[in-house]
């Protein structure tokens, strides 16, 4: 990303160097900046997972011959389901959810849960068609599957804050070098 800047404003912002001139693709550092043009630099120090917050607007300045793209402070999406209001604050009727963060994480958890279980499905349906006994592996593996599913619903459902849903799904790096999330991972075959 490229800026423009004409008495220390700036006037445009590209992501192609041919939209201020189109030979400046061929211009070199000291030619671009002796005509205003400078490399957009990126702050991303207030920019939040989009899973779990709305960030702010980009927006541009131009300091110390330098054009920073930042954005403002994120704002929590809403942890729990509401119902729809029209422009009066009167719930729609018939009666619309809006979904929130919770409810969403525990639906991707069923989603991830539901694909796991996917490949092993078909010796439930021989079992149930045939008799042929599910392998103990398979049977365990199955088990597992469903409980860490229920383990991280109700860690998401427990979860008091926005901060605390993410803090869930963040992996940290422990002494010993082991990254880890307070949820864990998904038991394997």
């Amino acid at each position: 990303m490229y800026a423009k800047v004409e008495n220390n404003q700036i006037v445009k912002v590209n992501s192609s160097l041919a939209s201020f001139n189109k030979a400046a693709p061929s211009w070199s550092a000291e030619q671009l900046a002796a005509n205003g043009i400078h490399e957009v630099v990126y702050d991303h120090s207030n920019l939040k997972d989009e899973r779990f917050y709305i960030n702010a607007a980009e927006s541009f300045d131009f300091a110390n011959d330098t054009v920073t793209a930042s954005h403002g402070s994120a704002t929590g999406k809403a942890l729990d389901d509401v119902n729809a209001t029209d422009e009066n604050g009167v719930e729609l009727d018939p009666v619309v959810v809006i979904s929130g963060v919770k409810s969403n994480e525990e639906n991707k958890i069923k989603v991830q849960a539901n694909s796991l279980l996917q490949s092993s499905d078909w010796y439930v349906v021989r079992h149930a068609e045939t008799a042929t006994e599910i392998p103990a592996n398979i049977s365990t593996y199955r088990t597992a599957v469903r409980t860490k599913a229920n383990e991280i619903e109700t860690a998401i459902d427990g979860a008091a804050t926005i901060e605390a849903v993410e803090a869930l799904f963040t992996y940290t790096t422990g002494a010993d070098d082991v990254s880890s999330r307070p949820i864990g991972e998904w038991p394997t075959l």
